[in-house]
């Protein structure tokens, strides 16, 4: 892999990698480990607390000298003393999601803070540029968790939006392995954001349920749905039955709302309850097999990566 790119470069890390920023399964030993790793990592805001985020963010610091960040969802109802609190404790590196990223990316960089802005279409894309964000994250619909209502997969998105961008390009959803990062690169990205590959590792703070269950997945066992409230990719388990159910009957977004309820997501991936829980995960889980350290996994991901490199340079 090249000493440096536009990514390694943007965050003074040694490979084009970022471990995703996500709920529930994001706290500081993850990012930590990430980080120690040669990687990015993130703390995932969206499932915390302000005083929650400040811990974590210490405990990061104590844990990692390597650079890290916070993926802050702009849907967060506490998003002003979130943001102060990343400020406050000298976080270098933000990713925000899920809102208008003109907003807050001005008054972050004035701050000497990274922005990078995740999106799931060109249309998004454009407008995060206009933002003036330093990244894109392209998000494909393989992905876990929140995701875009148009189902445009990574292999479309990564050129459609690469033609049209000037900024540092970050390829995201169904990445989980060295040959998928080496794919997305070759359409365009200058590094990989990975997300369900590392909820399954030693590190992740979900539940060892919730592990497992993404270890045992097999091809067609995720599912997007709930696009009327947010879209959102899913394990099938008895709660995605339930949703399921509903729609086959002909639904109202209250009742949705309904059956959602609140700390749905905490249930599963933190609290461990398979039935009633919301799982979110990308499809990619039908490939991860092995629940493993951080450090493996990347070092995993690296070795696939430079041999698939050598024989596409021998095809």
């Amino acid at each position: 892999m090249k000493s440096a790119n536009k990514i390694t470069q943007l965050f003074g890390v040694k490979y084009p990698i970022i471990q995703a920023g996500m709920i529930w399964n994001s706290g500081w030993r993850l990012a930590s480990a990430a980080s120690n790793s040669g990687i990015l990592g993130l703390i995932g805001a969206g499932s915390m607390y302000p005083d929650v985020l400040r811990e974590h963010i210490q405990k990061c610091k104590q844990a990692t000298n390597k650079p890290f960040g916070v993926n802050v969802p702009m849907l967060y109802p506490n998003i002003e003393e979130i943001m102060n609190i990343i400020v406050d404790e000298g976080v270098k590196i933000v990713f925000t999601s899920a809102g208008n990223p003109k907003v807050w990316t001005t008054w972050l960089q004035e701050k000497n803070i990274t922005v990078v802005h995740v999106v799931s279409s060109l249309k998004f894309a454009l407008k995060a540029q206009e933002a003036g964000v330093d990244a894109i994250v392209a998000e494909g619909f393989e992905a876990g968790g929140h995701n875009g209502r148009d189902e445009t997969t990574t292999l479309t998105l990564i050129p459609v939006v690469k033609q049209k961008i000037n900024i540092p390009l970050i390829a995201a959803g169904g990445i989980a392995t060295g040959k998928a990062m080496l794919a997305t690169m070759i359409l365009g990205a200058d590094g990989v954001q990975i997300g369900s590959r590392f909820v399954t590792s030693d590190e992740s703070s979900a539940h060892q349920n919730f592990k497992q269950m993404v270890v045992d997945a097999k091809e067609g066992d995720t599912q997007l749905t709930l696009k009327e409230l947010a879209p959102v990719r899913l394990i099938k388990n008895k709660f995605y039955n339930d949703i399921a159910a509903l729609y086959k009957k002909g639904t109202t977004v209250d009742e949705l709302k309904t059956l959602l309820g609140r700390a749905r997501s905490k249930k599963g991936m933190f609290e461990g309850d398979m039935e009633e829980g919301e799982l979110e995960i990308g499809q990619v889980s039908g490939l991860i097999t092995a629940i493993q350290p951080v450090k493996v996994i990347v070092d995993e991901i690296v070795t696939e990566f430079e041999n698939a490199k050598k024989k596409v340079i021998n095809l």
